[in-house]
């Protein structure tokens, strides 16, 4: 791999992850170049015992959910309860350029790699904390999953059937947004500490990352002071602009402006629309749009998902199916674009994987290194990091 596609190479990153959001944030640091070097417990990141898990005839056995957030990186095993195995982390710390971490604040301080520990070890750290709801103030010791984050952050009041109750979004957007507001402030912050000859602490909360991204229900609630509500996949602003039901299945129209919404009156033959004053501007379409909603609902289930699109994609209205994710992963278009590469995982061998998403001069990131077993690199990283290697701990040790 080119330079070009190694942005990150000689950048070295401890990760002190669990689950999803550090590790999630170390695979991007990883996909990019970095040497990301994730310190495990004895018994692992609890994502290695997630199904599904493929088993060989030997017994062995390994997580592919943890495989898709760990690719590209190195494992040591450290019991930082441990004296030895803590001065060797700590020794690690000293040489690294980054540390990310997920765990509940203050656990790390205690265990003695905590930010102004590490500080003392090396000045240019940039230390990137991922929690719930931050190092410090009323909530910072609560526990957090994705989904407490969502129904805290107002995201699940937005969510669902207006008629229904509220749901989570059915990817954790809450562990993955805080982790890419992680990787995009840690490469600023990197640049300010080797400048500065300065450590740097990234407070990432997830809360605070939820409502970074909720801009437009933000600011509706402030210029109107009224909370926004569930819609289900309408738009409070835009329509037609949803889900509708086709003959064989749903599909998804959005017509944002006026010369869309003529094309949707052409492509359905329902130009007396046009002339009726409650759609005649994209506000009024919007305030009217469950009486619009149930007029389009009763043309579009007399052709199929297919005839649809066509029709419209021919007039440039934005549209597209309901995939699952089997329709969207098995998308010849999506699959010929290089999106979808090979990873090679322990005990599975070779399976698919979504790589990198942004394209640098037209060109994919190639797929690295596979996801490591437990504790795969200690004595490797020890060798490299610090010329100081060590017998294995019980758990891992290549």
């Amino acid at each position: 791999m080119s330079a070009l596609h190694t942005p990150l190479a000689g950048m070295r990153v401890l990760e002190f992850g669990h689950i999803a959001a550090v590790p999630f944030c170390g695979m991007l640091l990883a996909d990019l170049g970095a040497d990301v070097v994730k310190v495990e417990p004895p018994l692992g990141d609890g994502l290695r015992s997630w199904p599904p898990i493929v088993e060989a005839a030997d017994g062995d056995r390994y997580s592919l959910n943890f495989a898709a957030l760990n690719r590209g990186k190195r494992s040591i095993v450290a019991d930082l309860k441990n004296a030895d195995d803590l001065t060797r982390t700590r020794r690690l710390c000293a040489v690294a350029d980054v540390v990310i971490e997920n765990y509940r604040p203050g656990v790390l301080d205690r265990l003695g790699v905590g930010f102004e520990e590490v500080a003392k070890l090396q000045n240019e750290i940039v230390y990137c904390s991922i929690s719930g709801y931050g190092q410090r103030g009323r909530y910072a010791r609560r526990g957090a999953f994705d989904v407490v984050i969502q129904g805290m952050s107002g995201l699940m009041s937005v969510t669902g059937e207006e008629d229904g109750p509220p749901a989570k979004c059915g990817v954790p957007v809450g562990d993955f947004t805080a982790a890419l507001y992680a990787a995009y402030t840690i490469l600023a912050a990197r640049g300010v500490a080797q400048r500065e000859h300065r450590a740097i602490h990234l407070d990432c909360p997830m809360l605070d990352c939820l409502l970074g991204i909720s801009g437009l229900q933000t600011s509706e609630y402030w210029g109107t002071g009224i909370a926004p509500k569930r819609l289900g996949s309408a738009h409070p602003r835009n329509a037609p602009y949803q889900i509708y039901d086709a003959s064989d299945g749903p599909f998804v129209v959005a017509a944002g402006n006026d010369a869309l919404w003529e094309q949707v009156c052409e492509a359905t033959g329902g130009s007396e629309l046009l002339d009726d004053p409650r759609f005649a501007t994209l506000a009024e379409r919007a305030k009217n749009q469950k009486a619009l909603t149930a007029i389009l609902q009763d043309i579009f289930q007399k052709r199929s998902v297919a005839q649809w699109i066509e029709v419209l994609e021919e007039r440039g209205v934005p549209c597209g199916p309901v995939n699952t994710f089997a329709d969207i992963l098995g998308d010849a278009s999506l699959v010929a674009s290089g999106l979808i590469q090979e990873l090679a995982v322990p005990v599975a061998g070779k399976t698919k994987t979504v790589s990198y998403p942004v394209q640098l001069n037209a060109t994919r990131i190639r797929v690295g290194q596979p996801p490591p077993r437990l504790g795969e690199h200690t004595n490797e990283v020890l060798a490299e990091w610090t010329s100081t290697p060590t017998s294995a701990t019980a758990a891992g040790g290549a």
